[in-house]
C-alpha cells in the first residue's frame, strides 16, 4: 500500500513541496490529497485526526504522522541526499516540531495558492480524488 501525504491545498509552499517530492520519488511510493478535499476529509475522519491540525500529514501502514515526523519519514523514502535527513528523527519531537511550527506559521508569506497546480499527465494517478 502506498503512503498518502495530505497537504494544505491553499498553500503555495505546500504545492511546491508536493512537486519537490514527486521529482525525488521515482518508486512512486507517495500519493497526495489536499486536506480540504473530500478524500482528505475522509482520511482525517478515518484516523480521528484533529480537524484543527495545521500540519502536513503522512499516512503509512495504517498510522499517521504529523509535522516534522511526517517530513522526516517522507525524506527517508526520497532519492539522493534527502534520505540522510532522517537522522534528525533522534532529536526530541518537541524541538523538531517547534522548528516545523515556525516554518508553517510563515508559509503563507511565501504565497497563498490562487490556482490549482495541474500535475503532469504521468503523475495524475498519484493524486487522490
Amino acid at each position: 500500500m502506498k503512503s498518502i501525504i495530505l497537504f494544505d491545498g491553499d498553500c503555495s509552499f505546500c504545492h511546491r513541496s508536493v512537486q519537490f517530492i514527486i521529482k525525488r520519488d521515482p518508486k512512486r511510493e507517495f500519493q497526495f490529497a489536499a486536506i480540504e478535499s473530500e478524500i482528505g476529509k475522509q482520511i482525517i475522519e478515518k484516523y480521528h485526526i484533529s480537524k484543527s491540525l495545521n500540519s502536513i500529514i503522512l499516512v503509512e501502514n495504517n498510522q499517521y504522522y504529523i509535522k516534522s515526523t511526517a517530513v522526516l519519514r517522507i525524506c527517508r523514502k526520497l532519492k539522493g541526499i534527502w534520505k540522510g535527513l532522517y537522522v534528525f528523527i533522534v532529536i526530541p519531537a518537541f524541538i523538531r516540531h517547534f522548528i516545523y511550527d515556525f516554518i508553517a506559521k510563515h508559509r503563507y508569506r511565501i504565497g497563498k495558492a490562487t490556482t490549482c497546480t495541474i500535475p503532469k499527465k504521468e503523475d495524475l494517478d498519484r493524486f487522490l480524488s
